[in-house]
């Protein structure tokens, strides 16, 4: 009888919504009631409402979409006679239509995802045996030697756990392989990397051929280990100390998980966050899938294995034949085969590994690349909306996880429509002035404020239009290639630990620089037509500020793709931890003031004079988990009086294995610090100061890169002279 009245329930909302939404209304209402609903939800955001609230200003946002979509499929199509206007139009209606799916899909995962999980740390009786996988490629040995050493350090009886580099960078088949300087460089690598996992007690592995790339990898360490769970960390994500003891307890509670999932975070920021220098003041890109959108899928039990900071369990590997290879995205399609199965998932929403991101432009483009490949091929081969034994929930959140990969195409469209109009005089979307503002404009703003609802201390306003566009440029011809031959791309390693020694363009940065000067032309154009044909005032000044808006963008994306100089890929992590300094054979109390994977600055007491740069010297301290004191040989960088103490910056020089893992110690032991740093930098600024923000970073970025641009000329002609 209660399932018969909810179904009553639903039904008669239902019928409600589609009469307010098909209500046929004139202009003038239309305005009041979205001034209403805008003005209703803004109210509801000062005033902070949560729980109930939340969901009533959202659903209020949906009836303002729900309506916009109705007027726009019934009234805004050009004639189907007129094939130069329907054509270009109906693709735009097609984008606005995908961005309305993506909006639905975001409201079901993320209205209301599960909060922070407590913690779940494990107990002390017995343990489930672990083995570690550290995949590599090509990475250099100082990086793994960081990440070995700070996953053999981890809080977990030592025989419980085993810690494997799986290098297949030194496989049989590259070792033997016909070009000799090739087979030289693999076999010293082969040679040095059993050396350092000898020293630091890892075991080392490695296999014939480079078959179904990572994936293949890790089945071949599978084949050589036999723990009860498995932890995969990249390269360069060095685990913290408490890792395993926050992750394993999680199976005890469930026989049937099969994934604890964790968030990755970065000591360096990406480009975008490096040449805007917003990464010590704006929450990371990553933080908005890792802070809300995973604990959305959470709540559906979908969360995913995101190919590192992970512990799987081996009985569930085996009953779906290991880590998936048939795409390139290895982690979310072995989550989608054993979601299918019917094994859970967990999301533990801490930081409990560091990594490194990408530092140039060029190496983001190509990691987001290989990820978009990878969702279109999950998509292609697997398409999760009528995947057996998957739960409606879970297909919607793998639809949501894929189709989002898409967004290259609706991003193309919105960027070059209104040229059509502007250089053309083609009317690709028939409406007024005044019904643009009753509609066009009312959606716009309730969509912002939906996302800000959403995600607004995650992800600040036209942050994720700026990270779409630039990856647009790059990323529809890889979209397009995969779809035409979805078993054409091949999985390729991210670099990472890049530096930038001098201040340049990156590479690949051309067409933005074209697009933006073809905006330009259209912005004139916008300001031309305004005056010379007033007949079609309220068209152009529409279009025209359409195309405006496309041109901020393009001119902050500019700033981009300029890549300033750095001379490291990693930032100073700060940790505050006491430590006695040693130099020219004498003791001074100290405090580490921060570290990265290269040195450290420390503030000595007591030190009179200045040290000269390449003086050796030492760095005792009390590593966690330890009971005594352990020294770290450094070499002395530079010195800087401030007051009583004496600033010194040192470069580590290890010597012995052991010293990677004191390095080790430094940096990642201490989880904590990671989540601090990134709560310090999640606040909401709003949609109104938000945009105001994002207007002077995208002046200031038009104008440092046209300089770069300008700076780029000059120096092509140097070149040519010579």
């Amino acid at each position: 009888m209660k399932h018969t009245g909810t179904i009553i329930l639903w039904a008669l909302v239902s019928a409600l919504v589609i009469l307010v939404i098909t209500l046929p209304i004139n202009v003038q209402t239309q305005l009041i009631a979205s001034i209403a609903v805008v003005t209703f939800m803004a109210v509801i955001k000062v005033l902070r409402a949560e729980g109930i609230w939340r969901l009533i200003a959202l659903a209020f946002g949906t009836a303002v979409v729900l309506r916009y979509v109705y007027w726009r499929s019934t009234s805004t199509l050009p004639p189907l006679n007129q094939l130069e206007n329907f054509i270009p139009g109906f693709l735009l209606y097609l984008a606005e239509m995908y961005s309305v799916m993506m909006l639905a899909l975001s409201l079901f995962v993320v209205a209301m995802p599960l909060p922070p999980r407590k913690s779940r740390t494990a107990g002390e009786g017995r343990l489930p045996s672990v083995d570690v996988f550290v995949p590599t490629y090509n990475e250099d040995t100082a990086l793994l030697a960081n990440t070995l050493a700070a996953a053999k350090a981890m809080d977990y009886p030592a025989d419980r756990f085993t810690v494997w580099l799986l290098d297949d960078g030194g496989t049989e088949q590259k070792r033997n392989a016909a070009a000799v300087i090739e087979a030289q460089t693999a076999e010293a690598r082969h040679r040095e990397l059993q050396a350092l996992c000898r020293d630091l007690g890892v075991n080392y592995l490695t296999r014939a051929r480079n078959e179904h790339a990572k994936a293949g990898n890790l089945n071949n360490g599978m084949q050589h280990s036999t723990g009860d769970l498995i932890a995969v960390f990249d390269a360069d994500h060095a685990p913290a100390r408490d890792f395993l003891r926050e992750t394993v307890g999680y199976f005890s509670d469930d026989p049937k998980l099969f994934l604890v999932q964790t968030p990755h975070f970065f000591l360096n920021p990406d480009p975008l966050e490096r040449n805007l220098r917003t990464f010590e003041t704006m929450p990371s890109e990553n933080e908005m899938f890792y802070g809300i959108i995973q604990r959305g899928l959470d709540k559906w039990n979908a969360a995913f294995f995101c190919g590192s900071a992970a512990v799987l369990r081996r009985a569930a590997l085996n009953e779906a034949g290991g880590f998936s290879g048939l795409s390139i995205t290895e982690d979310c399609e072995t989550a989608l085969a054993l979601h299918s199965r019917g094994w859970n998932s967990v999301y533990v929403d801490k930081p409990l590994i560091a990594g490194l991101q990408p530092a140039t432009f060029a190496s983001f483009i190509g990691q987001r690349s290989r990820w978009a490949q990878g969702m279109m091929q999950i998509l292609r081969f697997r398409f999760p909306l009528l995947k057996r034994g998957l739960s409606l929930p879970q297909r919607l959140c793998y639809m949501s996880s894929t189709l989002f990969w898409l967004f290259p195409f609706p991003r193309t469209i919105f960027l070059f429509a209104p040229l059509f109009y502007l250089f053309f005089d083609l009317e690709i979307f028939t409406a007024s002035g005044g019904e643009f503002l009753g509609y066009t404009l009312a959606y716009m703003l309730v969509n912002l404020m939906m996302q800000n609802y959403l995600y607004g201390s995650f992800r600040w306003p036209w942050i994720s239009e700026l990270y779409e566009y630039v990856q647009s440029v790059h990323l529809l011809p890889a979209v397009i290639s995969v779809m035409l031959n979805p078993t054409k791309p091949t999985f390729k390693v991210t670099a990472k630990d890049e530096s930038i020694k001098v201040a340049r363009l990156s590479e690949i940065s051309r067409p933005f620089f074209v697009i933006f000067a073809v905006l330009f032309v259209a912005f004139l154009m916008s300001i031309y037509r305004f005056y010379a044909e007033p007949y079609k005032a309220d068209v152009t000044f529409v279009v025209g500020g359409w195309n405006l808006l496309n041109l901020i963008i393009a001119g902050c994306a500019l700033g981009v793709v300029s890549e300033r100089s750095e001379r490291a890929a990693s930032r100073r992590v700060t940790v505050k931890r006491r430590c006695t300094f040693i130099a020219e054979g004498r003791e001074y109390p100290a405090t580490l003031e921060n570290v990265s994977a290269n040195g450290a600055r420390v503030q000595v007491f007591g030190l009179e004079g200045n040290l000269a740069e390449s003086t050796r010297g030492e760095l005792r301290f009390k590593p966690y988990g330890s009971d005594g004191e352990e020294t770290l040989p450094v070499e002395i960088r530079n010195t800087e009086h401030l007051g009583s103490v004496v600033a010194v910056g040192c470069r580590f020089m290890p010597e012995a294995a052991h010293h990677h893992a004191l390095v080790a110690d430094l940096i990642f032991a201490n989880s904590n610090q990671w989540s601090d740093f990134q709560v310090s930098r999640r606040y909401n600024p709003g949609l109104l100061r938000g945009t105001l923000w994002f207007l002077g970073v995208a002046v200031h970025q038009t104008g440092r890169g046209l300089l770069y641009f300008l700076r780029s000329l000059g120096g092509s002609k140097k070149e040519a002279a010579s």
